[in-house]
């Protein structure tokens, strides 16, 4: 699988709505965007999709941020079971890798914006998707979670052979770890582009 990271090189560079017509959210006016519907294992495929912002709990929220995170383990087919010793392990690296395991019993609603990010993050990430597809989701996090995170995708990408789509601007930082570089450019008064030393020819099916 390929970790891959479209990066915008001004805002308002449709990286979002390339995303949304990926997942099925919008509709092209031209063409079509295609996802497989099964895995490597021939079973149906399953896509985590973290979107901007996506944190929206108020003060009121119930739940601690263990349980948010928990909960995402219940989607493969555990409803009213026990977790087990490898659901835990997977939750427990899942708000490791986004700095929030010491944080584990607070409730939701006493987190900052950026924080109910992270656990948003985390909970994707217990749900143990196939394909992963991310945009900006290391708004909020500062340089040594941000880093912590990409290792984690580093590894579901050759350790576990999952597949990685994020909409980053962290250029820099994600250079060494991305192996797929996607540039987007749209100005107010030109069309949209692609440009990429090494992926626009695989794109190509993606034009609207």
């Amino acid at each position: 699988m390929l970790l891959s990271k479209i990066r915008g090189l001004i805002r308002g560079a449709a990286k979002t709505t390339l995303l949304r017509n990926i997942l099925g959210l919008l509709k092209p006016s031209k063409g079509s965007v295609q996802l497989s519907s099964k895995n490597r294992m021939g079973e149906k495929l399953v896509v985590g999709y973290v979107s901007q912002q996506v944190a929206s709990f108020n003060a009121g929220f119930p739940s601690t941020v263990l349980e948010l995170v928990q909960s995402g383990r219940f989607q493969r087919g555990k409803w009213f079971k026990r977790l087990d010793k490898e659901d835990k392990e997977h939750v427990r690296r899942s708000l490791e890798s986004v700095g929030m395991w010491e944080m584990r019993h607070k409730k939701i609603g006493e987190l900052s914006g950026g924080q109910k990010q992270r656990i948003s993050i985390a909970r994707v990430f217990s749900t143990d998707p196939d394909l992963f597809i991310l945009d900006e989701p290391t708004i909020g996090m500062d340089v040594h979670s941000r880093n912590e995170f990409y290792k984690l995708l580093k590894h579901n990408s050759t350790e576990h052979d999952k597949g990685i789509l994020m909409v980053t601007h962290d250029h820099e930082e994600i250079r060494h770890y991305a192996n797929k570089h996607i540039e987007l450019i749209r100005k107010e008064d030109s069309p949209w582009r692609c440009f990429s030393m090494d992926s626009c020819k695989e794109l190509s099916k993606l034009h609207f």
